[in-house]
């Protein structure tokens, strides 16, 4: 294991260190919707041109190198009823959602104009240890310990499919490994829920009161409900998750 401090939008940097591997795992992303809202500058560069700086080092190093694209469910925007499949049409709601988005458009060209060999994922939302204090699972559980008010947009009725890390990750290795090239593949934990109930059941697991919710004007262009279908990689692949939801919150917790 060697960690090399840098940036992906680096051409000379990143360059080098393709030079040194057979396969590329594109985990850097700013992740923040709310921030992007605010700033999409910062989005666009590490999202997009730092995508693109990677594709351009693999495409010019002439070697045989993969590269896996981690994406996100919110590049579709919300769905009512149903579930996205991979070949649905990309409807991005955030300018954070439309970086990720414009990067799998890019790793689909790139694999269709230069034949390199891409895959793509986009996965529903990730929860578990560590995880940055600003996303709303960890934010809830800290904010919830020191009994400090936990701000929900709306009225919390917005649903997400959340997916343990661990989970995320071994889907990830399954399409690493025995992923088509220029394939995408859907990865979702199949735990739909809306906002206040994940607020909810974290305050049981920790014995807290849910006098400490506090409802905040929604968030521009929230979107309603995100939902995707992960059979391609289930019945290609052989992913299922592993993790329940309530197991893993404590767990995270």
């Amino acid at each position: 294991y060697k960690f090399i401090k840098g940036d992906i939008t680096d051409y000379g940097l990143v360059n080098k260190l393709v030079e040194k591997v057979d396969a590329v795992v594109n985990f850097a992303a700013q992740s923040h919707v709310d921030r992007s809202i605010s700033d999409p500058w910062p989005f666009y560069n590490s999202n997009t041109q730092g995508v693109i700086t990677i594709l351009e080092a693999i495409r010019k190093s002439n070697k045989n190198v993969r590269f896996l694209q981690v994406g996100t469910d919110e590049s579709y925007g919300d769905i009512m009823e149903g579930s996205f499949k991979e070949e649905d049409r990309l409807r991005p709601s955030s300018p954070y959602a439309a970086s990720k988005a414009a990067a799998e458009l890019f790793c689909s060209a790139y694999h269709r104009t230069y034949g390199l060999d891409v895959v793509v994922t986009r996965c529903a939302n990730n929860f578990g240890p560590y995880q940055h204090p600003e996303k709303l699972i960890p934010k809830t559980i800290i904010r919830a310990s020191l009994n400090l008010k936990i701000p929900v947009y709306g009225l919390g009725k917005n649903i997400r499919d959340w997916i343990y890390v661990l989970d995320h990750c071994e889907a990830l290795e399954k399409v690493l490994e025995h992923g088509e090239s220029g394939e995408i593949y859907n990865i979702a934990g199949g735990n739909e829920l809306q906002n206040i109930q994940v607020v909810k059941a974290i305050l049981e697991l920790m014995n807290k009161s849910e006098d400490l919710i506090e409802f905040v004007e929604d968030r521009p262009g929230h979107d309603i409900r995100y939902s995707l279908d992960s059979s391609k990689i289930k019945e290609e692949l052989g992913w299922r998750p592993k993790w329940r939801f309530n197991e893993a919150l404590r767990l995270t917790i």
